[in-house]
C-alpha cells in the first residue's frame, strides 16, 4: 500500500527533469501510472468483500506516536477506485484537453501529487498520518485551481480555497490531537476500543466541534460553501477530479470514517442533519438559477455533499447504506457532466446555456454520455441514480418519527431541484436547434470522449445489476462506516411502496421544473443584489479587517527603528516579569543572610555606575566606547571575585575586539544624530531603571528559593555517557549549536530555492505585454 502512495509522488518528482519528454513523445506514459493503481486496487474487491481488511505498520517516530500506519477496508477500498478509477480517466481526457500548453508536465506534476496524497489519506489508520496528507491535498489543489495563474480570478479562487481549506486543517489538528490524548492512541483503528471514553469525555463537544470545522470546509458545507463555485475558474479536468469524486469528499471521507467512534449523540446527529440538509436544499435551488454550465454542476455537487453530510447524521443502518452507495452515484454522473462540459467549451468556447442548443447533430456520443449521467442523476429507473435516490428517501422513512416529516420533504424538494439542475447540463445543451454557429463543431480526439461514455455506461450496467457494486465494494463500505453489518441488498426492485412513489414524483415534479424554468442573465443578477448578505461577503469582510488589522500591527511594531523594537521588547518582558513577581507572592529578603560588601566590590560598582554615566550623558562616540569598555571589565572583575575565571576572560576577550572593532569604524560612521527628545529620554530612562530594578528582585527572590538538582544530576551522570564529554555547559553549547546550525542550513537552502526560481524566472517585456 505504501509504494501505491510513492509511485504517485515519485512521479511527479520525475517530471522535474523529464517533462520536456512528457510534453511529447513520452507523453503516452502519463495514464500509465493511475492505470497500475486501479488495476492494484481491482484485485482487492474480492478479498475485501469477502470481510478482510488490511494493515501495513512501519514505524516513523514511535516515541510520539507518528507511525506510518495504513489501512484498506471497504470505506478506503471504494475511495481508492474512485481516486485511481476516474483518475485514469482524467488522466487520458487531460493529455488530450491540454495538449500544447506550455505548463502541461506541470498541470500532470500537481495531478500525480494530488492523486498521492487522496490515496494517502484514504489509507491511514494514524491521525498525525491523516492530517498530513489532508494538507498535502490542500496544497496539491491549491496549484491545481490557480493552475492558470497568469489569471488575477484564478489566483484568488486557489487563495480563497487554500484559506479556508488551511483553516479547516488547522482546527481539524486541534480535534484529532485533543481526541488521541483523550484516547490515549494515535491509531484510528484503535480509537474504535475507546468509543464510550470519548462519548463521556468532557470534551466530546469540543472535539466534535473542531472535527466538523474541518470536515464542513473541505467539503464546502455553508456557510463555507463558497470557494467551490469559485474553483471552477480551475482547468476542466482539476474539476471534473477534485471536485466531483476525491477533494471535496475528503470532509465525507473523514466523517465516514470517525462515524463509528463519535456517531450516536444528539449533537452528531442535528449537527449534520441541520447543516447537510441547510446545505443540500440552499445549493440545489440556487443551481437552478444559474446559466454557466460550470456554475450548474458546481451548486449541484455542493447540494450532494449536503446530502452525504445529512444522511450520516441521520446515522441509522438505511442512512449509511444510502450515503455508501450515493458517493459512488455521485461520482460516475458527476465527473461525466463535467467532463462533457469541458468537451463543450473546448469545442464552442462557452459555456452558456442560453446560447447552446442542438449539440447532439455533431457531438453525437458526448450527448449520449450526457444524456446517461444526466438520467442518473434524475434517478430514473434502470439508472445507478434511481438506486441511489431510493436508498435515501429509504433513509428519511426510516428516521426517528418526530423527524420522519420534516426530512423527507426537505430530500425530495432538494431531489426535485437537483433532477431539473441534471437536465439543464445534461439535455439543455445538446437538443434544440442547432445554431449556425456550431455547424462546424466535431467530435474530439477519442481519449476525451470515450472517459465520460465509460462512465455514463458504468453509471447504467450499476443501475442495471446493482449488485454487481452493492455486493462488491458499497456493502464492506457500509460495514466500514457503520461499525458492524447492514445486511445490504440492491435490487432493481422492491414493489410498488411509498419509497417508489416518492422516486417517481420527484422525476415528474423534477422535469416539470427543469420545462419551466428558463435562466437567464436577468435571475442571475437578481440573485446577486443578496451577495452582501452571504457567507462570502461576510466571511471576505472579516478577512479584510483582518488584513487591515495585520498592517497597523506591523507597521506599530514593526516601523524599522531598533530603538523602537528594544523599547517594546524590554516592556514585554517587564510585564511579564512583573506578573510573574505578583504570582508567586510576596518577596521575603533575609539581609543578615547576605555576605557582607568588600572594599573591592565597592570600588568597581562605583566605577561601573561612573562609566554608565559617561556613556549617557557623553556627545563623544569615542569617549561612549572607551566608557563601554570599562563597564565590560568591571563585570569581568566581578566574575573574577565571584570564582569563575572562565566567564572573565569570556567577558574580557569579548570586551577587548569589540572596543577594537569600534574603534576602527569610528571615524567611517555618519556624523551622530541625536533623535530623541528629553522627553523620550525621560521615558528610555524609567523603563531601563524599572527593568533593572526588576532583575535585582529576581536575583534576591532566587536566594531564597529551594534548590533543586535534578536537572544538574542528571546532566553530571549522563554527559559523558550519552554526550561524550565531561564538561556538561560546553555540551549544552555544542548541542544546541548544532541545532541552531541545522535550521541555519534550512533557512539558507529555501533562500536559495528563491534565488534560483528568481534567476530562472522569465518576465515579458514591456513592450511585448
Amino acid at each position: 500500500m505504501l509504494f501505491t502512495i510513492l509511485l504517485g509522488l515519485i512521479s511527479s518528482i520525475l517530471l522535474i527533469p523529464f517533462g520536456k519528454r512528457f510534453k511529447s513523445s513520452w507523453s503516452i506514459l502519463l495514464p500509465l501510472v493511475p492505470t497500475i493503481l486501479f488495476c492494484y486496487y481491482l484485485g482487492y474487491i474480492p478479498k475485501i468483500a469477502n470481510g478482510l481488511n488490511y494493515m501495513q505498520e512501519i514505524n516513523w517516530v514511535p516515541s510520539l506516536g507518528v507511525n506510518f500506519d495504513l489501512k484498506l477496508d471497504g470505506l478506503s477500498l471504494l475511495f481508492c477506485l474512485l481516486i485511481t478509477g476516474i483518475g485514469t480517466g482524467i488522466f487520458f481526457y487531460a493529455r488530450t484537453y491540454l495538449k500544447g500548453h506550455p505548463y502541461y508536465d506541470r498541470f500532470f506534476g500537481y495531478l500525480y501529487l494530488f492523486m498521492s496524497a487522496m490515496i494517502g489519506l484514504v489509507l491511514s489508520d494514524n491521525i498525525f498520518l491523516l492530517f498530513i496528507f489532508w494538507e498535502l491535498t490542500s496544497i496539491s489543489s491549491f496549484f491545481l485551481i490557480g493552475f492558470n495563474n497568469d489569471q488575477e480570478a484564478s489566483r484568488k479562487s486557489a487563495m480563497t480555497a487554500l484559506t479556508i481549506t488551511g483553516m479547516g486543517g488547522f482546527f481539524l489538528l486541534a480535534g484529532l490531537v485533543l481526541m488521541g490524548n483523550v484516547a490515549g492512541t494515535f491509531r484510528i483503528s484503535e480509537l474504535i476500543e475507546y468509543r464510550n471514553v470519548i462519548l463521556e469525555h468532557s470534551q466530546y463537544p469540543l472535539i466534535l466541534g473542531l472535527l466538523f470545522l474541518g470536515a464542513f470546509t473541505k467539503s464546502a458545507q455553508f456557510p463555507f460553501h463558497f470557494w467551490l463555485p469559485g474553483a471552477m475558474k480551475a482547468p476542466m479536468p482539476v474539476s471534473a477530479y477534485l471536485h466531483s469524486a476525491t477533494m471535496v469528499k475528503a470532509g465525507i471521507y473523514l466523517l465516514a470514517r470517525f462515524f463509528p467512534i463519535l456517531s450516536g449523540t444528539e449533537l452528531w446527529s442535528y449537527t449534520l442533519m441541520g447543516v447537510g440538509g441547510f446545505t443540500m436544499l440552499y445549493s440545489a435551488i440556487h443551481s437552478l438559477f444559474r446559466t454557466d454550465l460550470k456554475s450548474i454542476l458546481a451548486y449541484s455537487t455542493i447540494s450532494a455533499l449536503g446530502i452525504l453530510v445529512f444522511l450520516l447524521g441521520v446515522g441509522s443502518k438505511e442512512a449509511v447504506i444510502a450515503a455508501s452507495v450515493f458517493i459512488l452515484v455521485h461520482a460516475l454522473y458527476k465527473a461525466t457532466l463535467f467532463l462533457v462540459t469541458g468537451i463543450v467549451d473546448h469545442e464552442t468556447h462557452t459555456r452558456d446555456i442560453t446560447k447552446l442548443a442542438g449539440l447532439r447533430k455533431v457531438l453525437g456520443p458526448v450527448a449520449l454520455a450526457a444524456g446517461l449521467a444526466a438520467l442518473s442523476s434524475a434517478g430514473l429507473p434502470s439508472t445507478f441514480g434511481f438506486i441511489g435516490k431510493d436508498l435515501i428517501y429509504e433513509a428519511t422513512l426510516h428516521a426517528e418519527k418526530n423527524w420522519i416529516l420534516i426530512l423527507t420533504i426537505i430530500a425530495v424538494a432538494t431531489n426535485i431541484c437537483l433532477v431539473a439542475a441534471g437536465f439543464m447540463a445534461g439535455f439543455k445543451p445538446f437538443f434544440g436547434s442547432l445554431p449556425q454557429e456550431y455547424a462546424k463543431v466535431h467530435l474530439p480526439y477519442k481519449s476525451m470522449w470515450i472517459t465520460p461514455l465509460i462512465l455514463a455506461i458504468l453509471g447504467l450496467i450499476f443501475g442495471l445489476v446493482p449488485s454487481l457494486a452493492g455486493n462488491f465494494i458499497n456493502y464492506q463500505a457500509a460495514n466500514s462506516i457503520f461499525g458492524g453489518d447492514t445486511e445490504m441488498h440492491l435490487a432493481i426492485w422492491h414493489g410498488f411502496n411509498t419509497v417508489l412513489v416518492l422516486s417517481l414524483v420527484t422525476l415528474a415534479a423534477g422535469t416539470f421544473l427543469y420545462m419551466v424554468n428558463k435562466p437567464s442573465e436577468a435571475k442571475v443578477n437578481y440573485i446577486e443584489k443578496f451577495q452582501r448578505l452571504s457567507p462570502q461577503t461576510i466571511i471576505t469582510g472579516y478577512a479584510n479587517d483582518i488584513v487591515r488589522f495585520s498592517q497597523w500591527f506591523t507597521n506599530f511594531f514593526h516601523n524599522g527603528y531598533l530603538r523602537s523594537y528594544h523599547m517594546k521588547i524590554i516592556l514585554f518582558a517587564e510585564a511579564l516579569l512583573i506578573y510573574k513577581l505578583w504570582q508567586s507572592g510576596p518577596i521575603q529578603i533575609d539581609f543578615e543572610n547576605l555576605t557582607p560588601l568588600t572594599i573591592y566590590e565597592v570600588a568597581v560598582v562605583i566605577i561601573l555606575l561612573g562609566a554608565l554615566v559617561i556613556v549617557i550623558a557623553t556627545p563623544s562616540r569615542l569617549t561612549s566606547v572607551v566608557a563601554m569598555s570599562v563597564i565590560g571589565y568591571c563585570i569581568c572583575l566581578m566574575y573574577v571575585f565571584y570564582s569563575a575565571p572562565d566567564l572573565a576572560m569570556t567577558q574580557f576577550t569579548i570586551d577587548t575586539l569589540s572596543t577594537v572593532l569600534f574603534v576602527l569604524v569610528l571615524y567611517k560612521l555618519p556624523s551622530f544624530l541625536n533623535l530623541a527628545s528629553a522627553r523620550e529620554r525621560y521615558r528610555d530612562s524609567v523603563v531601563a531603571l524599572g527593568f533593572g530594578a526588576i532583575l535585582s528582585i529576581i536575583a534576591l527572590k532566587v536566594l531564597y528559593e529551594p534548590i533543586q538538582t535534578q536537572t544538574s544530576d542528571f546532566y553530571g551522570e549522563n554527559a559523558y555517557i550519552l554526550a561524550k564529554g565531561k564538561n556538561v555547559v560546553n555540551l549544552i553549547l555544542a548541542d544546541f549549536r548544532g541545532i541552531d546550525t541545522m535550521f541555519e542550513t534550512v533557512v539558507l537552502g529555501i533562500a536559495a530555492l528563491g534565488v534560483y526560481s528568481l534567476l530562472k524566472l522569465r518576465l515579458k517585456s514591456s513592450e511585448k505585454e
